[in-house]
């Protein structure tokens, strides 16, 4: 996509949960491959199912999660299917919650007669054994609000289903003295999971709760939440700050990008790696010409949607022990 208007070819950039590509001209639509959403549904069923066994085994003997010791999930999947039964409870929330957030864009799309593809999930073995999900969108959006409600569906709707899964999910959580600075990992703290925390557990440590693995599903969500939440280039964050300022947010992306950077530094190693996937594939954002104002009600959802990044943000959400 050229920065200035939108490119007669697309380009095709898959994101993280959250973001929507946009493709611009007039061009022939393909047929959805229904086969390929279902597909790698699938594989991201069983990937996040290997974790989510992980995180079951690991809090169930009230150890550490070892990501080393969990990848052996894999082959011992293949000898006892049954294994995966075991991560069904962390698998199905996580994927409840990234369906949701992309069915708030694609609904969102439809109803304005947008051209958009159903999610893509992309299954990896990683701790969470997925990198999210996104769709693609096909067809040129020229009218401000229409991006501005398209971007917007799909965190409100994400965050809308993780609060029940993330209440009912610390309040299956357990005390276990010191255990959020044991192992090779420690995760952050969102505000959102703090409070839950603060209401379940008067009193107790961060450090001393082991969440269950649904609390950990929707603490995965609320990451998605807010990494999709920056004002950044294609984000949804992005694309509702383009909604307000239009083509000031180039310039604005950029300083976010800077942030990121200061914060590899600062705070956790990751957002060098955020910083630099959004430098290579996120930051070029279709020009909209529509001077119209996005409305009143539109900037109180905008509102809506910072509080939501500030609940759901936390600038280390994962180190390495000791650092």
């Amino acid at each position: 996509m050229s920065t200035n208007g939108y490119s007669p070819t697309p380009a095709e950039f898959p994101r993280s949960s959250g973001v929507f590509e946009v493709l611009a001209g007039e061009q022939i639509r393909p047929r959805h491959r229904y086969w390929l959403h279902a597909l790698l549904l699938l594989l991201t069923l069983i990937s996040t199912s290997v974790a989510g066994a992980g995180f079951a085994h690991s809090f169930a003997d009230g150890r550490p999660f070892d990501f080393d010791t969990e990848l052996a999930g894999y082959p011992r999947m293949l000898h006892d299917p049954s294994y995966l039964l075991d991560g069904l409870p962390f698998s199905l929330t996580l994927l409840a919650i990234l369906m949701a957030h992309e069915m708030g864009h694609y609904l969102a799309a439809r109803y304005y007669q947008v051209d958009a593809t159903l999610p893509f999930f992309l299954p990896v073995p990683t701790l969470i054994g997925t990198f999210g999900a996104f769709i693609r969108i096909r067809s040129a959006i020229l009218s401000k609000r229409i991006l501005f409600d398209i971007g917007i569906a799909g965190p409100l709707a994400g965050f809308a289903l993780l609060v029940l899964p993330m209440a009912a999910g610390v309040s299956l959580s357990k005390v276990v003295p010191g255990i959020g600075n044991h192992g090779e990992l420690v995760f952050g703290t969102p505000l959102i999971l703090r409070l839950f925390e603060w209401i379940i557990f008067p009193g107790v440590p961060v450090s001393d709760i082991y969440l269950h693995p649904v609390a950990r599903a929707a603490w995965v969500g609320v990451l998605a939440t807010a990494l999709n939440l920056l004002p950044i280039g294609q984000l949804d964050g992005g694309h509702v700050l383009y909604a307000f300022l239009g083509e000031r947010t180039r310039l604005l992306s950029r300083v976010f990008i800077g942030v990121l950077v200061l914060m590899g530094f600062f705070f956790a190693w990751s957002w060098f790696f955020w910083a630099a996937f959004l430098v290579l594939f996120g930051m070029r954002h279709p020009a909209i010409f529509d001077p119209s104002p996005v409305g009143r009600v539109r900037t109180w959802l905008g509102i809506a949607a910072l509080i939501i990044l500030i609940l759901s943000f936390t600038p280390t959400p994962i180190r390495t022990a000791g650092l």
